[in-house]
């Protein structure tokens, strides 16, 4: 598999090596022993399949500690712009912004630690799947909204179909003014 560093601690894009013939093609989308050598310890509890027609934008969300969730994301059909924020305080990188192109045909996969906001783009109909280190928490659930100008994210549409939830999420300043983002390690 390739690595590629995006810059950010703990974020990384796994390109897996893709074996093709004339029946199709397998690759390895987890094994523990070869995420361990990279650096990926993570135990994960729970796998959660999504479908989004194109158009669609999900997140920015998050959960706050003990619930934070680490992730890795990657799509089974279509595309995405995934995008990741990084809201830990005390990351000389918090508040950056990382997107990255995930696609069925590159069968690429992104390592999000917890602590991101984390959300995607459908460019085309699209299966997302991901993994995460802690099961979800209702409770713990928080999100930022997806237009929030001081993180300028350069989605590809300017009028997504979102939820209702994701519609009336708060910036990232007035979640650091309650002290929410305080609460993600």
């Amino acid at each position: 598999m390739q690595v590629v560093k995006t810059g950010i601690d703990g974020l990384i894009e796994i390109i897996p090596q893709v074996y093709q013939d004339n029946r199709g093609w397998f690759f390895e989308f987890f094994k523990r022993s070869a995420f361990r050598e990279i650096g990926i310890t993570e135990n994960f509890e729970q796998e959660n399949i999504s479908f989004s027609r194109k158009g669609v934008i999900r997140g920015m969300h998050f959960q706050i500690a003990p619930f934070e969730q680490a992730k890795l994301v990657s799509v089974l059909s279509g595309a995405v712009l995934d995008v990741v924020v990084d809201l830990r305080t005390n990351s000389p990188t918090f508040g950056k912004v990382h997107t990255c192109l995930l696609t069925a045909e590159k069968h690429n996969i992104l390592m999000v630690p917890a602590g991101f906001a984390h959300g995607f783009a459908a460019i085309e109909d699209a299966l997302f799947i991901y993994k995460t280190n802690a099961e979800y928490s209702p409770a713990a659930e928080q999100g930022i909204i997806w237009n929030d100008p001081q993180l300028n994210i350069p989605w590809p549409f300017t009028s997504p179909i979102l939820s209702e939830k994701d519609r009336n999420l708060p910036t990232l300043d007035e979640l650091l003014r309650k002290s929410v983002i305080s609460r993600v390690k």
